[in-house]
């Protein structure tokens, strides 16, 4: 590797911290995973609050654009969170060797203003003072910091720099490229006109589909990531997601009871197919033609988007499904019940479309070329470390 610091990405999570060595190649410029992980429950950390109750989302805002407030037990879950951070990191600084680290993270939740802490998060604490107090614990550990954490960043935006330069990333060789990443959220990721382009710089033109609402009215996310699925099941199956679970029903089980003919999972995947071809063809819609009120938003004060952009005309030359979403499209029984319909249902909205081109649609003909699953593992740590490399070089 060649670097004098330990590179280190870590992927927050809602339950667990994953932390990841990152190794580059200079000759090529292409990162890694290492051999060095260490993954740590928030639940194993004394003093995690077992029934913490986040404050209400409106509250957060409110508070974002004054004085943020958190409340004692807020505090109490940060300080917990962090040090399930800094042992993670500790882990790998005891499988890989006593460097320096230099880390990366990716965090759910709106960031504060100095992009170190997080100031609104739905279900987790507010941790203000998050790098902080990590930093802290490492250097009480003993454990040297190369730099200071940058900043914190979006998971969904590391997936498509985790595609973009890692050796396997399918990002690496397109031009155009859409990500959707399906695990407990939803990642969104694009690449255009050969350059990363981060949603949240790209949100007057277009949504992320966590903001989105789904055909029958439910937030998009529930019904397109993979703990959404778990949960769409449990309500037509009339059981709980805690039930599944206690029984390892997940959503590739979930396709294995389809497959067999479940009446309840074919009800499932057919809202979940559904959904998946709508938001997959708005993507392709938007980015040729602009925004077409396709879908309505969770949120319903939120602005439309708008309508033209600087890409129009532009075509995907991939759209890359990752995460535990890629792993359910390449499963055996996932690959009949979920991906093969989804592309037959993405072709007939694509070839019976109002609002694209003859061209267009002679273009997307062959999805089975476009549409492809990623192999990358570890998506969002991969690219928060990848994103403290380039911020530090």
């Amino acid at each position: 590797m060649g670097m004098d610091y330990l590179l280190i990405g870590v992927d927050g999570g809602a339950t667990k911290v994953s932390a990841w060595e990152v190794d580059y190649e200079k000759s090529n410029n292409t990162f890694s995973l290492g051999n060095a992980h260490a993954s740590i429950s928030y639940r194993d950390i004394d003093g995690y609050i077992s029934n913490f109750t986040p404050v209400e989302i409106n509250t957060q805002l409110a508070e974002r654009n004054h004085i943020i407030q958190p409340t004692d037990d807020e505090a109490q879950q940060s300080s917990v969170y962090s040090k399930a951070c800094a042992k993670a990191i500790m882990e790998i600084v005891n499988q890989a060797g006593h460097k320096p680290v230099l880390i990366g993270l990716g965090m759910p939740g709106l960031k504060t203003d100095d992009k170190r802490g997080i100031a609104v998060v739905a279900n987790g604490p507010r941790m203000i003072n998050y790098s902080d107090e990590l930093e802290h614990d490492l250097v009480q550990a003993g454990i040297p910091l190369a730099a200071p954490v940058s900043h914190l960043g979006s998971d969904a935006d590391y997936c498509g720099i985790g595609e973009n330069y890692a050796d396997e990333g399918l990002f690496r060789t397109s031009e155009n490229a859409y990500y959707l990443g399906g695990g407990t959220g939803v990642a969104d990721a694009m690449k255009i006109d050969g350059k990363l382009l981060a949603f949240d710089h790209a949100k007057a033109w277009i949504a992320k589909t966590w903001e989105m609402k789904s055909a029958e009215g439910l937030p998009l996310e529930q019904v397109t990531a993979v703990g959404g699925i778990q949960k769409t099941y449990a309500g037509i199956a009339g059981t709980s997601v805690e039930e599944l679970n206690d029984k390892g029903v997940y959503p590739l089980q979930i396709a294995e009871l389809a497959n067999r003919g479940d009446d309840f999972a074919l009800q499932t995947y057919d809202i979940v197919n559904s959904n998946l071809a709508r938001l997959i063809y708005d993507r392709l819609v938007t980015l040729n033609v602009g925004w077409q009120h396709l879908f309505e938003f969770v949120n319903p004060n939120k602005p439309q988007p708008e309508n033209k952009h600087p890409y129009l005309g532009n075509l995907f030359d991939k759209i890359v499904i990752g995460q535990r979403l890629g792993d359910l499209f390449d499963s055996s029984s996932g690959s009949k019940v979920v991906k093969a319909p989804v592309l037959r249902q993405l072709n007939e909205l694509i070839q019976h479309s109002k609002f694209l081109s003859p061209q267009v649609k002679d273009y997307y003909s062959n999805l089975s070329e476009i549409i492809k699953t990623s192999k990358l593992r570890e998506a969002p740590a991969l690219g928060a470390g990848i994103d403290a490399y380039f911020s530090n070089n």
